[in-house]
């Protein structure tokens, strides 16, 4: 399976922004964005040129995949299955993006980050209606039960997250997590407010779309 190996801090320092690829490391200090908060490549002097339509769709693009840990073969299968479904595309899409199962367990707080999350996944750590998914892109339905599982330790250690997670973010309102049971469960569609990251859906339709 084909992944991204580079330096994660790269990516927020080509958008532009925090991407919050590293969790609460993200917050601290240490952040290589806060110290040099230009793109790879680029000096102290550095000043962005005004960008093209095309380029700023293509940013937005770039910016959403990496947020959530995708490359572009899987993200534009993503694309497809919203442009296919009923209602608006954009929306659809950002609905979709969230639901994956790597999401939903960083957005209940039981990972620092997308990226362990997904290793959870991988390892056969999480399972949905009782039954063991290692599908990271795998979309959760409403009403589906994730349960995160494994020996003390490692239970420990997703309680631990969720205590350290608390002091920046909160468990996503569409969701509902039992902190002594380890399960989150979906109650409804997430919604475009609750993404919480500043995503224009429409340059990636547009983008598409051509």
């Amino acid at each position: 399976m084909a992944r991204y190996l580079d330096s994660q801090c790269k990516l927020c320092r080509r958008e532009g922004m925090k991407l919050s690829l590293k969790g609460p490391r993200c917050n601290t200090e240490k952040c290589a964005f806060i110290k040099h908060p230009v793109p790879p490549g680029a000096n102290a002097s550095y000043r962005p040129a005004k960008q093209s339509y095309y380029a700023m769709q293509l940013r937005e693009k770039q910016k959403t995949k990496r947020i959530y840990g995708m490359l572009e073969k899987q993200f534009r299968r993503f694309f497809s299955i919203a442009n296919e479904s009923k209602g608006v595309t954009g929306q659809r899409l950002l609905q979709l993006l969230e639901l994956r199962l790597d999401n939903v367990i960083y957005r209940s707080l039981c990972a620092l980050s997308r990226n362990q999350a997904r290793q959870y996944v991988r390892h056969g750590k999480i399972f949905v209606n009782g039954k063991r998914v290692n599908i990271p892109s795998y979309i959760v339905s409403i009403g589906e039960e994730i349960t995160v599982t494994g020996n003390d330790t490692f239970k420990k250690a997703i309680q631990e997250n969720i205590e350290i997670n608390s002091k920046d973010r909160s468990v996503s309102t569409w969701l509902e997590l039992n902190k002594d049971l380890l399960s989150v469960k979906p109650v409804r569609l997430p919604k475009r407010e609750d993404i919480g990251v500043a995503i224009n859906e429409q340059f990636i339709v547009e983008l598409y779309s051509k």
